[in-house]
């Protein structure tokens, strides 16, 4: 069995990605892995030449901006680094910038990738996943976060990423059949000063609103609390993956939460306290058919 990791970046340093932490998570796992590098306005090239590793291979990249509405050039630079992927690799194993895998679940999806082999009926794997929110000591708790998503795919040819590259689809734009694995992805996408978190939302909607948005300027004396706008969190009871302990000791920022205020609207409140109850969640958006 091969598995080979890849993985798209750009203006790592300017965002303050933990794409470093990432890559390094999983690479005791994988056979190789690709990082494609979006060309930058820092020294994001160099930050990834800096993984000394015989399994890495790094391509540059030309993001296409006419592509930004709708976060469709995150897919169109997430196809074309799986396109890299060469055949003889069975599995193809996508991570985000900013989505650690623990070192405990290491041989958890080892063993799911090497059970599901030869089921070619299976076409992906799906994780459950901590998003991190404000610090690291935060998760969020409530439907805005999705709670599974593909990351391993059947490197057959015939899979692309979805609208924005949070999931994955055939060509043909029928959803993956999926096992579930035991393990989780650490999601710290909303983890970074808020300074630096306004800055990096700001450069991230131009994906969604087009290439011609213009967001407000940051003022240097400003201080934006973006983190103060939350509808539910819990305190995280767990440990972080190994490779984050120098960057959790660094956090320079403090934010505290009263986890038991809960800002939802009657509707999410309900469906909130059905999930707690059952462990399920009504209507949930499954971009994937579990069989």
């Amino acid at each position: 069995m091969k598995i080979c990791g890849f993985s798209i970046v750009r203006n790592a340093v300017k965002f303050d990605y933990p794409v470093l932490e990432s890559i390094q998570s999983i690479l005791p796992l994988v056979d190789h892995f690709i990082v494609s590098v979006g060309k930058s306005d820092d020294n994001t090239m160099e930050l990834i030449q800096t993984i000394h590793s015989s399994k890495i291979t790094i391509v540059e990249s030309e993001w296409d901006e006419s592509l930004k509405t709708g976060g469709a050039v995150l897919a169109r630079e997430t196809d074309k680094a799986l396109a890299l992927i060469p055949p003889e690799f069975d599995w193809a194993f996508y991570l985000q910038a900013d989505e650690v895998v623990h070192e405990n679940d290491l041989p958890k999806i080892e063993k799911a990738a090497r059970n599901y082999l030869h089921h070619r009926e299976v076409e992906g794997l799906l994780f459950q996943y901590l998003h991190f929110y404000a610090t690291y000591d935060y998760i969020g708790d409530s439907r805005r976060w999705y709670r599974h998503e593909i990351r391993i795919i059947r490197n057959n040819g015939n899979i692309r990423s979805y609208r924005d590259a949070q999931g994955f689809r055939t060509k043909q734009n029928r959803k993956l059949k999926v096992k579930k694995t035991e393990a989780s992805i650490y999601h710290y996408g909303w983890v970074r000063h808020p300074r630096k978190q306004k800055e990096k939302l700001e450069n991230f909607y131009t994906f969604w609103n087009g290439p011609e948005y213009k967001p407000p300027t940051l003022q240097p004396d400003d201080f934006f609390d973006f983190y103060g706008d939350v509808d539910a969190v819990k305190k995280f009871e767990g440990t972080h993956p190994a490779v984050m302990n120098e960057r959790i000791k660094n956090q320079n920022w403090s934010i505290h939460f009263d986890t038991s205020k809960k800002n939802l609207s009657f509707k999410d409140k309900l469906l909130y306290r059905i999930e707690k109850i059952t462990g399920r969640r009504p209507f949930e958006y499954r971009n994937y058919r579990i069989i």
